[in-house]
């Protein structure tokens, strides 16, 4: 995609940043989706958030961070099985 320029603008007591349709559309991303934004050097990277899923009854909100705490813990363990 090629580069645009954007001025930051007023929005209420905030400053902010308009994006085109096209990029929007490209990111595929609507009114309303959430986006990580993330300041590298001088660059923003805005990225579409990914989308959380309902958990079953009884599996705790930290499932993930634990599995992958877990995952780190036995990372060679688990590339050994992989690499089989």
């Amino acid at each position: 995609m090629a580069t645009i320029e954007r001025r930051i603008t007023q929005i209420g007591n905030s400053l902010g940043l308009t994006l085109p349709n096209e990029t929007l559309k490209a990111m595929n991303v609507k009114k309303g989706d959430e986006v990580q934004v993330e300041l590298v050097g001088n660059q923003l990277i805005i990225k579409k958030a990914p989308t959380m899923i309902q958990l079953p009854d009884g599996v705790p909100a930290d499932f993930f961070n634990l599995l992958e705490e877990e995952m780190e813990a036995h990372h060679e363990a688990l590339k050994g099985l992989v690499d089989r």
